[in-house]
């Protein structure tokens, strides 16, 4: 016998169906006709490497979503050659002579993406649950690739048969994969829209465009259009962090901080759009962790990012190094980061396999909204549990003072850090260098030392 949140999914399901269901919005068409029933449980995630064990579905099951949104890197689609410093095939260094990733094929990306529709139990959840989705930088073809990759167009019409996109959709016929969708009935909406953070973005060193004009154009309608509760944001890449401005030389990470001016005319646009309610989710990073700007347009702005459904960043080192991991997150600076004792680890960061959730009681007087971050077991890893109307910015005026005593650290960006907190990672990492490399000619300069003694001695005997 179904349970009764079982039976409530197919309410909601079959309902949606009989009342028409989903608005959806895609380019400049759209077809708006309401849901009778609010959606409270939302899942999403991010990095899924087809080749990997996925027991992180059963956790997602557990929770049952009745949306669960693909945020990118939902296949693994090019393929990467191993570092060499030497030899014919060079993949690092300044004398690389080749590209570390190279794309895959389009019927090499076809049957990886059929490993993942037909995994038994996401085959459960497609089942139960409305899945849509946008790509990011593995699925869309190549390793951090923008709109210079030419298997764009080719792979655009994979991506939408995997998110099962009906084939008279006007998502099929636009550049770019972004899309809206408006669910649940008045006064109880939420909107999603669901960014292309690849088709048209500039080179990462340009400080040009993310979404290309057409998008933007797109966006601004989406935003001023009607009201909605809720308005949820879904970027590939993170939007509110900017770790690469304080993890370089070292390494990058893409984020929309990479592009600032880009990311200075979205908050701008949300704060003219009067639009309350919205907030971010993101992916991309492999680990998980929840960020907050509060002074951008007149209320909290949260990016929720999960990452990833088998990719993780504890997963590259053995268990016994997982410490190592912990501590370099609570090591490198980040402004924007919320920090909570309920978080399971002090940098508030998680490394292993995860999946963002959200839920949202509506009978709640004021509505409440619980962002999470979940592990392959589905318990949550850090959190933040707020009242709808704290993303009200006529609300925020009451308790400014307060708020901004608490979270001041939200407002300052993390290229505005003094520089020795900015590369305390970079400072750290040379300074064990350093230290390492001069034990290592201690020992050796003791062994020759010693050597020397001895041989001394066994003349002399």
């Amino acid at each position: 016998m179904e349970s009764a949140g079982r039976r409530s999914r197919w309410l909601w399901w079959w309902g949606a169906v009989i009342s028409g269901a989903v608005i959806v919005g895609c380019g400049g068409n759209s077809s708006k006709v309401e849901e009778k029933l609010a959606v409270s449980r939302i899942a999403f995630g991010s990095c899924a490497d087809q080749s990997a064990p996925q027991p992180i579905w059963n956790a997602i099951i557990k929770f049952d979503p009745q949306v669960f949104i693909w945020m990118g890197d939902n296949i693994y689609g090019d393929y990467k050659r191993p570092f060499r410093f030497f030899g014919k095939e060079r993949t690092i260094g300044p004398w690389k002579n080749v590209p570390r990733f190279v794309p895959a094929s389009h019927q090499e990306m076809e049957a990886k993406y059929n490993i993942i529709k037909t995994t038994p139990a996401y085959s459960r959840l497609r089942r139960n649950t409305k899945i849509i989705g946008t790509w990011d930088d593995h699925d869309y073809g190549l390793n951090d690739a923008g709109k210079e990759f030419g298997g764009k167009n080719s792979n655009q019409r994979l991506l939408l048969d995997f998110l099962d996109e009906p084939h008279d959709s006007p998502r099929r016929k636009q550049a770019g994969v972004y899309a809206s969708y408006t669910l649940g009935p008045v006064g109880r909406q939420i909107k999603i829209i669901l960014l292309d953070t690849r088709y048209h973005r500039d080179p990462l060193s340009s400080d040009g465009t993310i979404l290309g004009s057409s998008q933007w154009t797109w966006l601004e309608k989406e935003l001023k259009g009607p009201a909605s509760a809720i308005t949820l944001i879904g970027s590939s890449v993170q939007v509110i962090s900017n770790l690469s401005a304080v993890t370089r030389p070292l390494f990058s990470m893409e984020s929309w901080g990479r592009f600032p001016r880009e990311r200075d005319r979205l908050f701008k646009l949300i704060a003219e759009s009067k639009r309350n309610g919205v907030f971010f989710i993101s992916g991309d990073v492999h680990y998980g962790e929840i960020t907050r700007y509060d002074c951008a347009v007149g209320y909290p702005l949260y990016d929720i990012t999960s990452s990833g459904l088998t990719q993780a960043v504890e997963k590259v080192v053995p268990p016994s190094l997982h410490f190592i991991v912990r501590f370099l997150a609570w090591l490198t600076p980040s402004t924007m980061r919320v920090i909570s004792r309920s978080c399971r680890h002090k940098s508030c960061t998680y490394g292993q396999p995860n999946f963002g959730a959200i839920e949202i009681d509506w009978d709640a007087t004021p509505v409440a909204l619980k962002f999470e971050v979940r592990d392959i077991n589905g318990l949550p890893v850090t959190g933040v549990h707020i009242p709808l109307s704290e993303l009200h910015a006529q609300s925020t005026n009451s308790v400014a003072t307060v708020a901004m005593g608490k979270h001041q650290r939200h407002c300052s960006l993390e290229v505005s850090l003094p520089w020795i907190v900015k590369y305390r990672l970079a400072i750290f990492f040379f300074c064990t260098v350093a230290v390492l490399l001069l034990a290592w000619l201690g020992l050796n300069f003791a062994a020759i030392l010693v050597f020397r003694a001895c041989l001394r001695k066994c003349k002399l005997d």
